[in-house]
């Protein structure tokens, strides 16, 4: 299982070195495929795919069938059966079929005895006209649907942004050993040869004690950049699950790339302040997801309106002899023929006046709400950008200081060499060097976290 895991790395090999090496693109895309979170995320989006069949339900057309019979003291008061196909459709307008057939001695004066059949239609003309609750929970849940792809896409986001903060830590902890690592075995030559040197008379004692002094304390460092190294691996780990939803940890051998190919990365990213500021304003999940919010509240404040107008409903009924509906052409108020009026108004309109002026009340808050965001992103985006911007400037500078330290480094050396200089000089040189290349590995994995927080802070990181 841990070989398969690391192919699926999608490892870059080479003919002579068998490291396997981690990509940041590989691994976003693990994260984005196998973690909890995005998997989460999904579900989401399927579940308001779910809610959109569940309200298309309002438009199924409906089968239904009666039937009752009384007798009583050996008489046959009544038998009725009556089905009945209705047919809503999506302007509010209902249309139905059926089929009665009434027998018995002591039947409703009303009804009609035998067999008859009736196609008929229902109309609101007020309200429920232009909107009804049917028409309006599609439309909402067309537009959960909508919001729950944006609040995918801003989980991904964020999920990616953390995920990388974390690839790019682990990244700095490696390459800091490395350099460690190095100062250390340079020390540990270094006692080597000045203990020979002791032996044959060339150097005073006191320069063993010297020299064995900056191996310890580069021991001592590498001890605990080592254990960074280890920490930061493990919280990488976080974000490593495998498709049967078991957490992953990233094995040992695995490296990140190496630091001549992080270039390539940025050919990808946007970087243009402007650019990312009109990709945010266009398409951030967060700023789309309260859009699509307030279009769900704007068809929740026309259902709403619909309170206040009165209720009129029409039907009407053709009705036939025979359990075969009659399609000919007739008079429709000639003869066989049933229509009704049905109408309704609340005096006083209270709680359509109130439910219509929260719907108003749900939009303006949530407009505020929009335009907070939207003042958010923009600072976050102008913030991240200024920061890149000066640590841009401050790898410059650091590159320049640590080849400065180098040199002063390769200086001392030559000088202690032809006996001008001490070990003191050196050790001293070659901690400022090390510290500078510490540095400048920090600022370098820090530039590409601040860079990929740049990216999610304009939602385009996915």
């Amino acid at each position: 299982m841990k070989n398969k895991f690391i192919l699926f790395f999608l490892l870059s090999f080479s003919s002579l070195a068998q490291t396997p090496v981690l990509y940041p693109e590989a691994f976003l895309k693990i994260v984005q495929a196998y973690h909890p979170i995005a998997k989460q995320a999904g579900i989401s989006v399927q579940k308001s795919e779910a809610q959109i069949l569940q309200a298309r339900a309002g438009f199924d057309p409906i089968l239904s069938h009666y039937s009752t019979k009384k007798t009583f003291d050996g008489k046959n008061y009544y038998e009725y059966h009556a089905p009945e196909l209705n047919i809503p459709t999506w302007y509010g307008i209902e249309l139905r079929s059926g089929m009665e057939n009434l027998r018995g001695s002591r039947t409703n004066p009303d009804q009609t005895l035998g067999e008859t059949s009736y196609m008929g239609i229902t109309v609101p003309l007020a309200k429920n006209l232009f909107i009804d609750q049917r028409r309006a929970s599609l439309q909402q849940a067309k537009l959960m649907n909508k919001m729950a792809l944006q609040e995918q896409r801003s989980i991904l986001n964020e999920l990616f942004s953390d995920a990388m903060a974390a690839y790019w830590n682990w990244v700095k902890s490696v390459r800091v050993l490395k350099i460690v690592d190095q100062n250390l075995r340079i020390a540990e030559a270094r006692v080597s040869f000045v203990k020979r040197s002791v032996e044959l008379g060339e150097r005073p004692a006191v320069d063993t004690v010297e020299a064995t002094t900056q191996q310890q304390y580069f021991d001592n460092l590498y001890q605990a950049k080592w254990m960074e190294k280890e920490n930061s691996r493990l919280a990488l780990s976080v974000y490593l699950w495998q498709e049967n939803n078991t957490p992953q940890e990233l094995p040992l051998e695995v490296q990140p790339a190496e630091a001549k190919n992080e270039m390539a990365i940025l050919v990808d990213l946007d970087l243009n302040l402007s650019s990312l500021l009109e990709k945010a304003y266009a398409n951030h999940p967060d700023l789309s997801a309260y859009q699509y919010k307030i279009e769900g509240l704007n068809v929740e404040k026309k259902l709403k309106f619909q309170s206040l107008l009165p209720k009129l409903d029409v039907s009407y009924n053709a009705l036939s002899k025979g359990l075969a509906p009659s399609l000919e052409t007739r008079a429709l108020f000639d003869n066989n023929y049933q229509y009704g009026i049905k109408f309704e108004m609340p005096l006083r309109l209270s709680k359509g006046r109130a439910d219509y002026q929260l719907a108003k009340l749900k939009i303006q808050e949530e407009s505020l709400n929009l335009a907070q965001k939207r003042q958010q992103i923009q600072v976050k985006i102008n913030s991240y950008y200024n920061q890149v911007e000066a640590l841009k400037k401050q790898i410059q500078t650091q590159e320049k200081a640590l080849s400065n330290y180098q040199t002063l480094v390769k200086a001392e050396e030559n000088r202690f060499a032809q006996g001008e200089s001490s070990l003191f000089l050196i050790n001293s040189r070659e901690t400022k060097a090390m510290e500078a290349a510490e540095k400048l590995t920090e600022l370098k994995a820090y530039l590409f976290k601040t860079i990929y927080a740049l990216q999610a802070s304009a939602g385009v990181l996915i």
